[in-house]
């Protein structure tokens, strides 16, 4: 018998019964055989030892329950060894349903085939009229025989039947025992009318929502055959161990699975941003003049366990979108990033350009209320709530890696996750999203995941889109660098010979938990077949109409990349509120490998020449590693020096990003040492800056020139009409603007929405030096990822509306706050101390501000021209 993983939940003297350990057949309890019970217990004293049967209950757990019968569904050692489960059999088996359930035309047909199976005649007859007391309809109960039928009755737990007990293993003492115990605890629980009551109100609702949830299950995965489809693919992957390869040169894989006869992987072709600056340039400006036929999607679904989000008010579970990074909520700095986008096509061309943005959400953790609340609480972030379009992912069942069970946190309530992200193109066809981007005269979209806070620097997301657009491709792909041993997949090209003899060719992912079906191994990057290709970010530019293509089909051509991921833990609270952790998983798809159905076929074999001529439908470029990807998506563990996808190593390469971009504007800053050192001293600086002084770092070099930052200072600047000459930081110096970038107006439908460039807000600093005490850099409860610190001193700036600040040939030291309101310019300046000067703007300067950045391409690149309006009320 295997160790117990938790801590038990009941136990009988000198026989321990784990709480959590290999499955067995679930328990079942049935509310109306109560007479004989503790008789039971008495007559088969032989078959166990004489001693009191003890039971743990924490006595706040039994506060909690104290009218509701509660027995643990976790799955209990059996004393004899359970035949082996037969997966092939019980995928034949399942297969054989399906296709009877296909050749039905309606639901009576579709009950009377189910009613058929052995398993669902067996399990009805035993427990018969199993729902008495709740009005189903037919399709209801058709649904809730799918699930027997997909041998997952143990979700019915004790509240199924009102017929006698079943029998199983009657022999058993620790069964009976069990029984006599769940007896006992009915009689505790039931011993009045409002005991009753009270568990049929439970019971109801939880049947509501399980029945929600398997409506959506079946309609959802309809493509492959609902509950049971959905349970057949589970079976399917659990079954399949490493495939059968075999390695010519490293990559030839023999797939049985795959409709070819030889399936090869190679490193693809990359447009590699870094090396070829001038070509990054030119497809940076196509995705400016793009934007208007761009969309924006926001796969914001996922359950971000391995974040730990946790409201520390209420202890409520929270989703990734709302973590406050860097001052803000992740959702509020992806929009920001798109912000600057629309910014800079506003400057180049002089056109208002509002991206319509779709956010894919799901109910784990309230996600879709969470996101729903924020960007009504923020305005729709100044867009307006017709340019967003917010859909649910439904939930899946979360399966027993051992042998594909669902698992139950306690009766009725299967532990349910979404079901990855790529089921994001069907939903979005189903939700009717794909006709709302082109109704709004879209042909393409980028997408990028909310845990990324690095996905929009430089020119990398712009490139992306403008290749896709300029060249009509259907897929694109975001890559860089993979580090050994990070969660994430790899990029390749893929080569299939198809029968017939033609040749197949296309850029894919092949996610992590896949790589050893294609003899990628664990071994270091010098070593491995790893280093050979890049990391998949998804990042993505996709054509919208190629996309909604594949995601209208009606088979499983529209659920891409499906796997089942076994490597991480499922954790979830049983009745008891005991906490569980086991191995498991559920059916995802990826969204990336939408890529699968855009492969281009060729009549002989080219792979080393069918990238280099630009032959194919899909494409990847290539920068580094920070201007890619640095993710926010799991909190570091206790003690550990490791800083990779944690919040604090995403900061860290912002910090880094923020150096190579103004150390190379002739500004003298500290290099950043190492990981280590930041852990064991946090960062040398703190530099944050608002993504609409670019994005693109030439934009943005050509607002900062000269000075220097003393390590241990902090920069925050917020609005995009600033400029930095000769500045000398030592200490904090913090610019606020209300007007970033713009104002806002009421559209036609009475919705304000931002209008760039107008009455922003402005900044000029020409030869100062601040000096304070800043950031108290000893104080434990800094979070700097948060950006939340304690300081000493700082200079703050406050831009109210358009107002304006400049200060000149000025020193200024120690804490100050220049708070200017709405429609004034305040100027500082002198050399020994400093004089102010507070004058109203001029009217007709109001909405252009008294100067203003002009930006003109010159060739592929952007240069910047400052332009001092009208000579400014001198008197």
């Amino acid at each position: 018998m295997a160790p117990a993983t938790a801590t038990p939940i009941l136990q009988l003297t000198k026989f321990p019964i784990p709480a959590n350990s290999k499955r067995s057949q679930p328990l079942l309890l049935i509310k109306s055989s109560l007479s004989n019970s503790c008789s039971q217990v008495a007559s088969s004293s032989s078959a166990y030892p004489s001693e009191s049967v003890r039971l743990h209950l924490f006595s706040k757990c039994w506060r909690s329950y104290a009218h509701v019968t509660r027995v643990s569904t976790v799955p209990v050692d059996r004393v004899s060894a359970e035949p082996e489960f037969e997966l092939k059999e019980e995928v034949a088996r399942l297969k054989a349903l399906r296709e009877s359930l296909d050749a039905c035309r309606n639901v009576e047909e579709k009950l009377w085939t189910l009613d058929s199976d052995q398993i669902v005649s067996s399990f009805f007859r035993l427990r018969g009229n199993c729902f008495r007391g709740v009005n189903l309809s037919d399709y209801e109960v058709y649904l809730l025989k799918c699930v027997v039928s997909a041998g997952q009755q143990h979700v019915f737990g004790e509240f199924i039947g009102d017929g006698n007990r079943v029998q199983i293993d009657s022999g058993s003492a620790i069964k009976n025992a069990l029984y006599a115990l769940a007896d006992m605890i009915e009689k505790w629980d039931f011993n009045d009318d409002n005991g009753r009551e009270n568990f049929n109100k439970e019971y109801k609702t939880a049947l509501k929502v399980l029945l929600r949830m398997l409506g959506d299950l079946e309609q959802f995965y309809d493509c492959i055959g609902g509950i049971i489809g959905y349970q057949i693919m589970v079976l399917q992957l659990l079954s399949e161990s490493t495939v059968e390869r075999k390695t010519i040169n490293g990559s030839l894989q023999k797939m049985e699975s795959v409709k070819c006869e030889v399936m090869e992987i190679h490193p693809p072709s990359v447009v590699n941003l870094a090396e070829d600056t001038e070509y990054a340039s030119q497809t940076a400006l196509w995705g400016i003049e793009g934007l208007p036929e761009l969309g924006e999607i926001y796969p914001l679904g996922g359950s971000a366990d391995r974040l730990g989000l946790v409201d520390p008010n209420t202890g409520e579970c929270l989703p990734a979108a709302v973590l406050p990074y860097c001052g803000r909520s992740l959702l509020e700095g992806l929009i920001r990033d798109l912000q600057a986008r629309e910014f800079l096509y506003f400057k180049l061309f002089g056109k208002q350009c509002i991206t319509p943005v779709a956010i894919m959400t799901s109910s784990a953790k309230k996600n879709h209320e969470h996101i729903s609340c924020l960007c009504i609480n923020s305005g729709w972030f100044g867009r307006g709530r017709s340019n967003f379009r917010l859909f649910e992912q439904p939930l899946v069942p979360v399966v027993s890696a051992e042998d594909g069970s669902w698992i139950v946190s306690r009766p009725l309530e299967p532990v349910c996750k979404p079901g990855g992200h790529g089921v994001i193109w069907k939903l979005a066809h189903a939700k009717g999203v794909f006709k709302w981007f082109q109704s709004q005269g879209r042909k393409g979209t980028t997408v990028r995941q909310i845990s990324n806070v690095v996905a929009a620097t430089d020119l990398t997301l712009l490139a992306l889109a403008g290749i896709g657009l300029r060249h009509g491709k259907k897929l694109g792909f975001a890559s860089c660098k993979r580090n050994f041993g990070a969660t994430e997949g790899i990029n390749v090209l893929l080569e299939k010979k198809l029968p017939g003899g033609k040749w197949s060719y296309g850029l894919t992912c092949i996610e992590y938990t896949e790589f050893d079906k294609f003899g990628i191994t664990g071994q270091p990057l010098s070593s491995s077949l790893q280093a050979d290709f890049p990391a998949n970010t998804n990042i993505l530019y996709v054509d919208l109409r190629s996309a909604e293509l594949v995601a209208s089909s009606k088979n499983a051509k529209s659920l891409p990349g499906m796997v089942l991921n076994k490597k991480k833990s499922i954790s979830y609270i049983d009745q008891f509120g005991i906490t569980h952790s086991v191995s498991g998983g559920r059916l995802e798809c990826t969204m990336q490998n939408i890529s699968d159905n855009f492969s281009n076929t060729f009549s002989s074999r080219c792979y080393e020449s069918v990238e280099a001529a630009d032959g194919l439908d899909t494409f990847i470029v290539y920068n580094e590693r920070r201007k890619v990807t640095s993710s926010a998506k799991k909190k570091p563990k206790h003690g550990s020096t490791s800083l990779h996808q944690t919040p604090d190593g995403s900061l860290l390469d912002i910090i880094r990003n923020a150096y190579d971009l103004l150390s190379q504007s002739g500004i003298s800053m500290p290099k950043i040492g190492g990981n280590e050192e930041y852990v064991n001293s946090g960062p040398p600086y703190l530099i944050l800056l608002h993504p609409a002084l670019g994005p693109l770092w030439e934009v943005t070099r050509q607002k900062f020139i000269g000075g220097s930052i003393i390590g241990g200072s902090e920069l925050q600047i917020e609005v995009a009409e600033f400029l930095w000459r000769n500045v000398e930081l030592d200490g904090s110096l913090i610019i606020l603007a209300e007007n970033s970038v713009g104002s806002t107006q009421l559209s036609e439908n009475g919705e304000p929405i931002i209008q760039y460039g107008k009455r922003c807000a402005r900044c000029r600093l020409e030869n100062v030096k601040v000096v304070n005490a800043g950031i108290d850099w000893e104080c434990g409860d800094n979070v700097y990822w948060k950006h939340d610190v304690k300081r000493f001193e700082a200079l703050r700036v406050i831009l109210h509306g358009n107002a304006e600040f400049e200060a000149t040939d000025v020193t200024l030291q120690g804490n100050y706050v220049f708070e200017v309101p709405d429609g004034h310019k305040l100027k500082i300046s002198g050399v020994s101390g400093y004089k102010t000067e507070l004058k109203p703007i001029e009217p007709e300067l109001m909405d252009t501000g008294t100067w203003f950045w002009s930006y003109k391409t010159r060739g592929s690149h952007i240069e910047l021209q400052l332009v001092e309006k009208l000579q400014y009320m001198h008197s």
